[in-house]
């Protein structure tokens, strides 16, 4: 073993991915100490190929193998940095499971990532995506995320704005070879600004028997919510939302809801842009609950792609490529993956 981190040649990642689809790496390399960075990415396994950064595996389907060494971040530092009284800063290494951040937050008097709660994935993983849920997305409440800048090997803090947040979107994604993540920082008020108005959360309160919740209220809501719709990836292999919501044009959004009324349309990243239900469309096209041997649709949730069993990543990708072309046709919408592709082009 060497201190910082350890290697594993030919190794499984079957059981670092949610979706559990068979796929193995030449090369698993898992860092202990961020220390250990500038070895480990100077070691030949990594300079001889393409290296692909992993967190809870949440985001990534397997196609195929991994072309190159497989690095995977286990630091697991949480804490506070400073706490005006207003605002808490928290520090989360990159390798910090999510959802315990989540509650852990919560249980300090933190506020702001309630929505966030049983979310699959590490802190470092949640700025690349910008991952968001129930009408809140993380990027809000980031302050900054510290990276390590591969193109010259220097530790970078990058803000909120240099992060270019967007929906599902971020720096990280657009240049994804360049910067390793390690650790994010959050600014959390403890005076709540509950949101309560996306996907039956006020009626979840409702049924619970709460008339004025706390935040930690809304995170247990988000739970009983997310536990009722999605299933559990430790039971069945699943990413959680396949796929995102398609980002369409006022003008489109209007005419589909000629044909379409019921079609939910949401506020979208501009003032002229609306966000469309994929799951909406998804379901009106039939796909809810279907299967193809063991790849299928979650009979609760038609975003949601689930490994029966034995599917490998190819057999979900051509579910996937089948179901974003009937959107296509029926509704002139395309529809992409959430989901990090690796192995086949989408």
């Amino acid at each position: 073993m060497t201190p910082g981190y350890r290697i594993t040649a030919n190794a499984s990642l079957r059981e670092r991915t949610t979706f559990g689809v068979p796929a193995r790496a030449p090369w698993l390399i898992e860092v202990d100490d961020v220390a250990a960075l500038d070895e480990v990415l100077a070691l030949p396994q990594v300079l001889e190929g393409d290296t692909l950064v992993i967190g809870g595996g949440s985001n990534l389907l397997f196609a195929g193998d991994a072309p190159g060494a497989v690095i995977a971040m286990a630091t697991h530092d949480l804490r506070i940095l400073s706490d005006d009284g207003g605002h808490a800063l928290v520090r989360a290494d990159a390798g910090v499971a999510w959802h315990p951040l989540v509650m852990w937050t919560l249980e300090q008097g933190l506020c702001g990532l309630e929505n966030l709660a049983l979310i699959p994935g590490t802190a470092g993983a949640s700025p690349i995506q910008n991952i968001g849920a129930y009408g809140t997305e993380v990027g809000e409440f980031i302050h900054v995320v510290e990276a390590l800048d591969r193109h010259d090997g220097t530790r970078v803090r990058l803000d909120r704005g240099a992060c270019a947040f967007a929906y599902r979107d971020s720096v990280f994604k657009h240049d994804p070879d360049r910067y390793l993540v390690t650790a994010v920082e959050f600014l959390l008020p403890r005076t709540p600004a509950l949101r309560l108005d996306y996907a039956g959360i006020r009626d979840e309160l409702a049924a619970m028997g709460i008339a004025t919740p706390t935040a930690r209220d809304v995170g247990a809501a988000v739970i009983r919510i997310r536990q009722r719709k999605l299933p559990d990836p430790a039971v069945v292999g699943n990413a959680g939302s396949f796929f995102k919501n398609p980002i369409v044009s006022q003008a489109q959004a209007d005419a589909l809801l000629v044909d379409y009324p019921t079609l939910p349309v949401f506020r979208g990243d501009a003032a002229h842009n609306r966000k469309l239900s994929a799951a909406w469309m998804i379901e009106a096209c039939g796909w809810k609950g279907h299967r193809d041997g063991d790849a299928g649709v979650s009979d609760a949730h038609a975003l949601v792609l689930v490994n029966h069993g034995e599917a490998t990543g190819a057999q979900l990708l051509a579910l996937a490529r089948k179901i974003a072309d009937s959107v296509r046709t029926r509704f002139g919408v395309a529809i992409e993956p959430e989901p990090k592709i690796i192995g086949a082009s989408w």
